[in-house]
């Protein structure tokens, strides 16, 4: 990342993109999700459990949240990678986790390429 204002514009698109994956009518729709994921994305999950995006997208998409998204960073790997790491709050399983991703800029556009949830005590 170049500059300071470079960094920052690409903290604010990141972060966008992330919260881009919490609504309702990104995570319900196969297009929507597959703009977002890379072909090769994967999870481990807050659950423990892995994901694979080659395990296929269900019809409702990989389901509904409420979740709340505080404390972003973005941390450079590569000149096209980005890890970003915050914290979320699941609303409905009233549970706070650590989240980090790793952002691949492809083909014009940045895409998630892995996640991960790990499950901690509130702050």
């Amino acid at each position: 990342m170049e500059s300071e204002a470079s960094e920052a514009s690409l903290k604010d698109h990141l972060l966008e993109l992330e919260h881009e994956l919490l609504k309702p009518e990104i995570r319900t729709s196969r297009e929507a999700l597959s703009k977002l994921l890379t072909d090769d994305f994967f999870e481990f999950g807050s659950s423990g459990e892995v994901w694979r995006i080659s395990d296929g997208i269900g019809e409702e998409g990989i389901g509904i949240v409420e979740m709340t998204l505080e404390h972003f960073e973005i941390h450079s790997l590569a000149s096209d990678t980005v890890l970003t790491t915050y914290r979320i709050f699941n609303q409905v399983k009233k549970q706070h986790s650590l989240r980090s991703s790793i952002w691949k800029y492809r083909d014009g556009r940045w895409q998630m390429f892995f996640h991960q949830g790990t499950p901690t005590k509130s702050t």
